[in-house]
């Protein structure tokens, strides 16, 4: 008898091999060129699309395979084997992170305009949340958009935009309303084929390479008012669903990269001879690689805790996410965050002077793996969220 928690069924499985078989035979081999290059093309999202990843947890009425969260597990944990998190994290944004809330709360219309064409990969989203001077504080966001008749006039800026310099449209959070708080924040589709619209600037980073991010502009943009999402108002509301989502996907994802590292790094101990024999010998990094591995183990529990969670809010009862299922998502961010920080870490030092260099593949991953503490809500942001749930 076993009592391991097995959320995955057989389509789970097939669909594993799938996006397995995607990262390894047609990713991977690429991503070299694809980093120093700082961009993978646009035509990975249309083969993501076409092999039906991209929406794969999405209704069958709008393209989707109808799957459940768990397909989006799968998805994540899967990508990571191409071997750059750039890429990763740019069909993750499109997937999981600007077009959720066009599923939950879009008309027939918008779904029809956006949603379907971004799973079939032929349009390519951003999601416009933070700002030069807002980030994990959304209730600061300046950017503001004034309905004048039958149109939404869009003034201001967003940066730190995955997908940003070749998006096609942006989900985009902005101010309805500049003098209500978080209660006066509103979403809205923005084409970016639109007067006003600009990239002002690509942005530099640190790690993820072949993802662009960038700065975007908004001056007296104008789109139709038929293309808020939901209720003016509840933006806050809906973004605050929709971070659960992005922040376990990053948690699954995070994860597994770390768990190759892992590996990785344990093959390369059993060929390295150091002082007469193979450095994974050595009784130091024995226990340490244990005390990885067991990390690596509770962590993951932890974010699958969170996954089922989050699936049985929203895909079974098709309920809005519990406070209960938030804490624990806020809890699996931060410590995910910590664990994979500490993997990666002590990978490039097992290496010593070659895990420096960035021809040895755990340079990248080293980078690529620290803005999980950021990005999707930084730590310290998650810790105050369980702290507030739990009335401290």
């Amino acid at each position: 008898m076993t009592t391991t928690f097995q959320p995955f069924q057989e389509e789970h499985h097939i669909f594993r091999q799938q996006v397995r078989s995607f990262a390894e035979n047609e990713l991977a081999p690429k991503v070299d060129q694809w980093e120093e290059e700082e961009l993978f093309p646009n035509s990975v999202f249309e083969r993501a699309g076409e092999l039906g990843i991209l929406g794969a947890h999405y209704p069958e009425d709008v393209g989707g395979g109808g799957g459940d969260f768990w397909m989006s597990v799968v998805k994540s944990e899967e990508l990571t084997r191409c071997g750059a998190a750039g890429v990763t994290m740019g069909l993750l944004v499109q997937a999981d992170m600007a077009t959720p809330v066009i599923n939950d709360l879009g008309s027939r219309e918008q779904k029809e305009e956006f949603l379907a064409p971004a799973i079939r990969g032929e349009r390519i989203a951003a999601i416009g949340v933070t700002e030069p001077g807002a980030g994990s504080d959304v209730a600061g966001l300046r950017t503001t958009a004034r309905l004048v008749g039958d149109e939404y006039v869009i003034n201001g800026s967003k940066t730190y935009i995955t997908n940003g310099t070749r998006a096609d449209f942006v989900t985009l959070m902005v101010k309805t309303d500049t003098e209500a708080g978080h209660n006066g924040i509103s979403i809205i589709l923005c084409p970016t084929d639109v007067k006003g619209f600009s990239v002002s600037k690509k942005l530099k980073k640190a790690g993820n390479w072949s993802s662009d991010t960038a700065e975007l502009f908004y001056e007296d943009v104008r789109v139709p008012k038929r293309y808020l999402l939901g209720q003016e108002g509840m933006g806050f509301v809906y973004l605050m669903q929709n971070f659960q989502s992005e922040r376990l996907v990053g948690c699954v994802s995070g994860l597994e990269g770390s768990k190759l590292a892992l590996d990785r790094s344990v093959q390369f101990g059993r060929e390295r001879v150091a002082f007469g024999k193979p450095l994974i010998k050595r009784e130091y990094w024995q226990q340490k690689f244990v005390d990885l591995y067991t990390k690596y183990e509770a962590a993951k529990a932890l974010s699958y805790k969170a996954c089922a969670a989050y699936n049985e809010d929203k895909y079974v009862n098709n309920q809005p996410l519990s406070m209960e299922t938030t804490r624990i998502v806020s809890m699996a961010k931060a410590y995910v965050g910590d664990v994979t920080g500490e993997i990666m870490d002590q990978c490039v030092q097992f290496h010593g002077g070659m895990g420096y260099l960035e021809e040895l593949w755990v340079a990248r991953a080293w980078r690529d793996a620290r803005l999980f503490r950021i990005g999707g809500g930084a730590t310290e942001v998650m810790r105050y969220a369980v702290a507030k749930i739990m009335g401290f």
